[in-house]
Order: C-alpha cells, then sequence, then structure tokens
C-alpha cells in the first residue's frame, strides 16, 4: 500500500483493519444501496464551465456559518461510535477538526461524551441531537451540550425509526462491549442489546420519538437559545416549514443513505430546497462528497457548506487523528486548485454559471453554427 493520495482511498484500507461487523455498520446504506451508490454518481453528471485567464494567485476559502468564522466550507458530519474505529474516536476527529480551523459535529450516539469532546481543547462543535421519548433526557442533553460550549444542535428529523440496513440485520449489529453511548451512560441509554436482527435498530425502536413533529421544532426553541439546523431535508415543501418553524439552517442530507432509500443524492435534491430557502437561512449538505471538485459543485448550486461523515470514520480506523487531518487537507487542497482552475478567488465567486447539470436546459436556444454551411 503505497502513500494515499485520495480521500476515497481510505476505505480500503478501513476495510481491512476492522472487524467486519464495524466496517460493514459504517460502509452500508438502506435495503438495495441504490441511493448509497447514487450520492456518488449524481456528482459525476455536474461538469464545469471553467473561466480562463483570471489572476488566481491569491485564493480564499474561509467563510461563516452561523456567524462562526471557519477556513473553509468543509466541515466534519455526525457518525456513531467511532471508537469502534480508533481507540480515541471523537477526541481524535475533534482535535482533527480543531486544527484544521473548521466544525465537528458530535453525534447524539457518540462513544465520548459532550463533557470529554470538549476536553479536548478550543473548537467550534456542533451537537448532532436524537429526540428521545422520555423528554427530559433530551433537555439534559441539550443543556449539557451548551454548558460544554457547543454552539448549535443538528436536529437529525429522517429517523423516527431506523432504515433497513441489511449488512446490520446479517451480523447482529451491536456496540461492542467495551464501548458505551457515552451521553447517555448515567441514564442506563448507554448500552445495546443483543437482538436477532440490528442491535441499534432495535434501541431505536425503543427509545426514540416517532411522534417527533414541527411542534418538537418550536418546542426546541422553547428549551435551548442553541441555533437549529434541521439536518434530513430533501424537499421545497419541508425547507418552507423548516424556514417557518424557526431553523437556523438546513441540511440537505439522506442520512448517508441509510435510511429511506431511493430517495435522491444529496447533491440532486440541493437546488430545489436552496431555491425554497430564498436565501432566508443557509443551506448545507451532506452525503458523497469525496473530492474538492464534489464541495465546489456543492457550492456552485447554492450550499453555504458541506459535511463530511464516511471518509471521517475511515481515515480515522486507517490513521486516527492524523489520517482525519489528512483528509481534511486533501478535500481543502482538492478544493483550492478546483477553485484555481475554474478561475474563482473566494467562496462568493463561485456561481452557478461555473456548472452545467445533467438537468440544465440547453444554454442557448440558438441553432449551433455548422460550419460546413
Amino acid at each position: 500500500m503505497g502513500e494515499v493520495t485520495n480521500v476515497s482511498e481510505y476505505e480500503a484500507i478501513a476495510k481491512q483493519k476492522l472487524p467486519k461487523m464495524v466496517f460493514d455498520y459504517y460502509a452500508s446504506g438502506a435495503e438495495d444501496q441504490w441511493t448509497l451508490q447514487e450520492n456518488r454518481n449524481a456528482f459525476s453528471r455536474i461538469l464545469f464551465r471553467p473561466r480562463i485567464l483570471i489572476d488566481v494567485s491569491k485564493i480564499d476559502m474561509s467563510t461563516t456559518v452561523l456567524g462562526f468564522k471557519i477556513s473553509m466550507p468543509i466541515m466534519i458530519a455526525p457518525t456513531a461510535m467511532q471508537k469502534m474505529a480508533h481507540p480515541e474516536g471523537e477526541y481524535a476527529t475533534a482535535r482533527a477538526a480543531s486544527a484544521a480551523g473548521t466544525i465537528m459535529t458530535l453525534s447524539s450516539w457518540a462513544t465520548s461524551s459532550v463533557e470529554e469532546v470538549a476536553s479536548t481543547g478550543p473548537g467550534i462543535r456542533f451537537f448532532q441531537l436524537y429526540v428521545y421519548k422520555d423528554r427530559n433526557v433530551v433537555a439534559q442533553l441539550v443543556r449539557r451540550a451548551e454548558r460544554a460550549g457547543f454552539k448549535a444542535i443538528a436536529l437529525t428529523v429522517d429517523t423516527p425509526r431506523l432504515g433497513r440496513r441489511e449488512a446490520d440485520i446479517k451480523n447482529r449489529f451491536t456496540l461492542p462491549p467495551f464501548l458505551t453511548l457515552k451521553n447517555f451512560e448515567g441514564l442506563d441509554l448507554g448500552k445495546m442489546d443483543e437482538a436477532n436482527d440490528s442491535g441499534l435498530a432495535s434501541y431505536v425502536a425503543g427509545q426514540i420519538d416517532r411522534t417527533l413533529s414541527w411542534k418538537d421544532v418550536k418546542w426546541l426553541q422553547t428549551i435551548t437559545k442553541l441555533p437549529i439546523l434541521v439536518k434530513g431535508v430533501l424537499t421545497a415543501e419541508d425547507t418552507r416549514i423548516a424556514v417557518q418553524s424557526g431553523a437556523a439552517g438546513i441540511i440537505v442530507s439522506n442520512h448517508g443513505a441509510r435510511q429511506l432509500d431511493y430517495v435522491p443524492a444529496t447533491i440532486s435534491a440541493l437546488e430545489e430546497v436552496v431555491k425554497a430557502a430564498q436565501g432566508r437561512v443557509p443551506v448545507f449538505l451532506d452525503g458523497g462528497v469525496r473530492r474538492g471538485t464534489d464541495v465546489f459543485k456543492a457550492l456552485a448550486l447554492g450550499a453555504s457548506g458541506i459535511f463530511i461523515g464516511r471518509p471521517v470514520v475511515f481515515s480515522l480506523a486507517a490513521e486516527g487523528e492524523a489520517g482525519v487531518r489528512k483528509v481534511l487537507q486533501m478535500l481543502r487542497d482538492e478544493f483550492e486548485l478546483t477553485m484555481a482552475l475554474s478561475g474563482c478567488r473566494s467562496l462568493k465567486e463561485i456561481t452557478r454559471d461555473h456548472i452545467v447539470a445533467d438537468w440544465d436546459t440547453p444554454r442557448t436556444q440558438q441553432p449551433r453554427y455548422n460550419p460546413r454551411l
């Protein structure tokens, strides 16, 4: 195995290193995994319209997210149980994000607590929230995140039930015995029972609230001052309701293709959501980002930034904190190069005209010039 030269190469390394149950949990999608492939494939149907002869000697990738300045529009999505990938788990991810000058989102189902992650040092961190049936648990968790200095809540809204992930069913997935869901340890919700199918699916069925609705988004705003990002929006209709319900931002996400199969790729749903948001709140994207070119395409379609999920756990499994740092650095370098070669010196210079998507109508209605006529 030579030097890693791109983000995707970490998946094969992780597959070699991790127990099958753990790798399959991270890697798989729902049912036929059509959306899992489509999250990647859809990016390849968007092409560039680069502008040339522009002075690109200085390129500024910095941006602000909810008022927080970050070095680049590339952030870390919440992924569960990172200590299954590497003993340092979420600690390593937090340090890598901080070193890169970007935001980490901590999963509710982390194997390190909000307090532990905060103890790694300074950094802008968001907290991903699952709403449990017991609302006291939720309120307590949000308060702890707030006290630990987390700056926003990413409310996952696409998981009233867990998607059908067949590898987890075959493997009888459960959290390894030496690990716990650290945020719930004291509440007797930190362990997952063995089940005849997926231990996580049974845990979700028992603990996560299927009645969750827009009124709960309002309720959340009464218990916290933190801005709320609604994570898991794929339609214009829900975008409009999210804005009306007081969301501070929207994350276009299909949960890494792990929930409902045959939903569109997030990059395909993005423009619909951006148009419906009408600039009233920022729109972000996760799902399938593996290249700097993917980041550029998302921004050209109106995203304010993107989040990466699986590349974090795969690189964590391969090389720990250094792996996550390298993933962030490779994406940053590729994105900077894409900007330069497209003629963009800052994020505000990236426009819809820098790309052409397969769903676009031809740019001109005039008949093409034919030199033989």
